[in-house]
This record gives structure tokens, sequence and C-alpha cells, in this order.
């Protein structure tokens, strides 16, 4: 039984993708990693992760390229923000027995496969609040008021940055055919955040895995991972605490902030970027000219 983890990447998130992979291994040196190219532009960011940490590039490049065009084409190719990011579905069909998907803005702090120990009982596995938030930014009221869902089933919703599952449990025709669902009820979807891939993959997941679990519902409970939650708590080796429920966080995910310096957590962020580098040299801020004769008349008549 092979696992393994799946990211996607073009060379624009390089420095995404150095931080994510840093964080992984240094608690987990052994498990593959396989880069799913989100466009053609991934050479330069395939070539670092390959010569730093062994990462392979997937291997049907061909196969991606018509999975994707084909779940773009359900939808009209005018329709999604970024429909690249339904690039990562060949996840269902790579090299992997069971296996885990992670967007590149996102920091581990665990050996964080292992959480695949629960596919002893389960079919799918995701771990985040985002069904605490309402249904915005996946669904609308229509999944509801037309039975498409029930309100227990809409608990299991979930980020499409963090999920894991098996290897065809979906088959190829079913998620052709699950496309096709959804672009004939366009109404049923929430793209108002210009999210592409979400409510697509948790209409898949909620109407065609029934063994799911959201590993927050794990006993004693389980900590948050937001980047946008403030109340973390910052520890000696660059990690964090959820003081909620006094456990360390599994991964911190910057799911809609942009990862840049005065970001929440930046901090944490620049550490695993730079875990094996120097930190580049910020440049410091030119000191104030000194205002001139007229700006000095006119600011004394100002006050």
């Amino acid at each position: 039984m092979s696992r393994g983890i799946y990211i996607t990447a073009n060379d624009k998130v390089t420095d995404h993708a150095i931080a994510l992979i840093n964080s992984i291994r240094i608690h987990d040196p052994e498990t593959p990693i396989v880069l799913i190219p989100y466009d053609d532009n991934y050479h330069n960011v395939a070539e670092i992760l390959k010569q730093r940490h062994g990462v392979e590039v997937y291997q049907d490049l061909e196969f991606i390229d018509r999975l994707s065009k084909r779940l773009h084409e359900a939808f009209g190719s005018d329709f999604f923000a970024r429909p690249n990011q339904f690039r990562k579905q060949a996840c269902w069909f790579g090299e992997f027995d069971e296996f885990l998907y992670i967007d590149t803005d996102i920091v581990v702090f665990e050996k964080i496969i292992d959480n695949l120990n629960y596919f002893s009982e389960y079919d799918f596995l995701c771990c985040d609040y985002q069904h605490l938030g309402g249904i915005k930014n996946v669904f609308t009221s229509k999944v509801l008021e037309e039975n498409v869902f029930t309100e227990s089933d809409l608990k299991d919703m979930f980020n499409g940055g963090f999920w894991a599952s098996k290897k065809g449990l979906v088959s190829e025709q079913e998620i052709y055919e699950t496309f096709a669902e959804c672009a004939a009820h366009p109404e049923y979807f929430d793209f108002s955040q210009k999210t592409s891939d979400q409510p697509i993959i948790n209409y898949m997941i909620l109407k065609r895995i029934a063994h799911r679990f959201n590993i927050v519902r794990r006993p004693k409970g389980a900590p948050g991972n937001w980047g946008g939650t403030s109340h973390f708590i910052p520890t000696a080796n660059h990690q964090l605490i959820d003081p909620s429920v006094d456990q360390p966080l599994q991964y911190l995910h910057w799911a809609g902030i942009r990862i840049q310096p005065g970001c929440p957590y930046w901090d944490i962020w620049e550490h695993y970027r730079y875990f094996h580098e120097d930190k580049p040299l910020v440049e410091a801020m030119p000191a104030p000219k000194k205002p001139g004769f007229f700006q000095q008349i006119v600011s004394k008549i100002k006050r």
C-alpha cells in the first residue's frame, strides 16, 4: 500500500512551494511527494524541489491536460476564475494508493502523512472548520431548498486546500458526470469570491463518498489552522498553539490571504521558506527628505 503527497504549483508560487516542502521534510524526510503542474510554467520550481527534496513531477502530463480541459469545458471557457485548480483532480489517478493533497499556501508542523492512518475506517479525510462558517464560498441555499443535501450533509463541507483519499475511489467517468451535473445547476454553487474547484469537489465528495471524516472531530477536539485566526500562540520552535483546545497546530493555511511581509504569522512562513538558506536582506527605508524652503513656509501658514 503506497502513500504519498500531491501538490500543485508553477514557477509563480516557487517561494510558497519551497516553504511547504521544507516544512514537510523537517518532520518527514521519506514520504514521496509529487508535483502536479498548475500550468506549463513549472520547470523552475520542479527542478528546485527535485534537487532539494526529491519531489517528482506527475508522470502522465497528457492525462492532466485532458482531464482539466474536459472539466473546464463542462462549464464553458469563461466560467471559472482559476480553472487550472481542477488539475488537482489528477490525484485520484496517480501512483499513490492513499494520498494527501496540500495547497502551497500551507506549512505543516508534524509528520502530516500519518493522518492517513484514519483510512482504516474512512475513505475521505479533511481537517478544517470550513463548515462552521456556513455554506458561503461553497453552496447557495438552493441545495437545501431543493433537497440536494441535508443540514447533516453540509456539516461535512471542507476547504479544498487540504484533503486526502484513495486512488480510484472516484473514476474518471464519475468526475465528468459530476461536473456535468454541476454545470446543469450553477445556482447550487457560490462562486462569488472567485472560488473554482472548492464548490465542485465538495459536491462530488458529499454525493459520492459516504465514509468521510473531518479530523477536527477527533476525540478531545483539534486545533484550528486558518492563517486569519488571531489567537494562535507562537512557540520557541516556530510552531503555533491553539489556546482554545490547548493543542499545537497540525498545519497553518493562509487561505485567501496574500503571504507577504505584515501578513498574519509572516515570521512563521519566513522561517520555513528560508530554512535551508540565508534570508534576503531587507533594504532600509530611505530617510525622509528635509522639506524645502517653500514647503516650510506653507507648513508655517497652515499651522
